[in-house]
This record gives C-alpha cells, sequence and structure tokens, in this order.
C-alpha cells in the first residue's frame, strides 16, 4: 500500500475524490516524491529528469491525483493554472539545496497563491523542504522564510523537512494534509446540509 492509498483510507474518500496538484521547480523532487505517493506495484524504480513537462493522473481509491511535473520554463509553468479549479490541496516541493534558484520559487509560489482560482480559497498548502540529504541543503525553517511563508494568512499551510529518495519527511507532510482535508470536507459537508436544511424550511 502506497502513501497515496493510506491517505485516501485515512479520508474516509469512498464515493468521493480529492485532487492533490502536486507543484514546484524543475528537479526540486516531484516526480519522486510522487513515485512515493502511488501505490508500491506502480512505483518507478528509475526515476528520470522530466524534459518539457509531464501531466500524470492516477487514482487510488477514490483520491483523484493530478501531478504537474514542469521544467524550468517559465512556458511551461503557465500551464500549472488549468488545474486550480478542479483541486483542493496543494504541495509546493522545493529544492532546499538550491539557493539560487529559491527567489524564482518565491516568484512562482506568489504568483500561484495570488491568482484568481487559488486566491479565496481556504485551500491546504503542503510544503516539502526537499533533498535535505544534501550537505549544503538548508533548514525548512530557512526556506519558510526565504519563501515568506509567514504572509500566508488565509490558507492553512505546513512545512516539512524531506528527503524523497528514502521517504523521509513524507509521512509527517500526508499526517497534516489528512487532518485539513478531513476538517474541510466535515465542514462542507455541514454546510450543504445546513442549506437543504433551510430550503426545505422555506418550501414548507
Amino acid at each position: 500500500m502506497g502513501l497515496l492509498d493510506k491517505l485516501s483510507g485515512w479520508l474516509g474518500l469512498r464515493k468521493k475524490e480529492v485532487n492533490v496538484l502536486c507543484l514546484g521547480l524543475d528537479n526540486s523532487g516531484k516526480t519522486t516524491i510522487i513515485n512515493q505517493l502511488k501505490p508500491s506495484n506502480t512505483q518507478t524504480q528509475e526515476i528520470v529528469p522530466t524534459i518539457g513537462f509531464n501531466i500524470e493522473r492516477f487514482k487510488s481509491s477514490s483520491l483523484s491525483f493530478t501531478v504537474f511535473d514542469m521544467s524550468g520554463q517559465s512556458r511551461y509553468r503557465n500551464l500549472w493554472e488549468h488545474c486550480y479549479k478542479e483541486s483542493h490541496a496543494i504541495i509546493f516541493v522545493i529544492d532546499s539545496g538550491d539557493k539560487l534558484r529559491m527567489v524564482v520559487a518565491k516568484e512562482e509560489l506568489d504568483t500561484l497563491l495570488n491568482h484568481e482560482d487559488i486566491r479565496n480559497r481556504k485551500m491546504p498548502v503542503l510544503f516539502f523542504a526537499n533533498k535535505m540529504d544534501l550537505r549544503d541543503a538548508m533548514s525548512s525553517v530557512r526556506v519558510s522564510q526565504l519563501l515568506s511563508l509567514e504572509n500566508i494568512k488565509e490558507k492553512p499551510w505546513h512545512i516539512c523537512a524531506s528527503d524523497a529518495i528514502k521517504g523521509e519527511g513524507l509521512q509527517e507532510g500526508l499526517d497534516w494534509l489528512h487532518v485539513l482535508l478531513q476538517y474541510l470536507t466535515s465542514i462542507l459537508f455541514v454546510s450543504l446540509a445546513r442549506i437543504h436544511e433551510n430550503s426545505e424550511n422555506v418550501n414548507n
């Protein structure tokens, strides 16, 4: 059973689907993280760099997982927005050892969070400060500071230090995401129930 299977089981989503969008600059480790999230029988043994862009969709139980694995060229990143409306959570992966492109990562993150399809939604954002196995990797605290994550006020967010190759840190992140999605799903169900109840009262 892969980590994605576990997340689906935790959510109890037998008839519902949750789309989790995984974003980040090229070479940040998205493909390796996604591979770890897949059911074990579909995991790839050898991970190769993504050329151009790759879009992958797969399901585990009733959890729909959409992956945008982009190259570093900005003309490919503008394709991310086509999946914003249908997504319920975001995983943003950062290469903790790539100090030079941290500014680019912040720019892309700011663009993402200010997009009209994302800006006003209480969408949980999980950050993986990846490649912690590198000698010059920055701590998750430092990555958080450089990305100014403390300025994210309208969305629940969490950052985890991770080593995707070994799978370290991924479980902690999914535990957090599970709690948030379960909470938000329960709020949605209560709201819908109240709307239905009010409509019934009006009709009567």
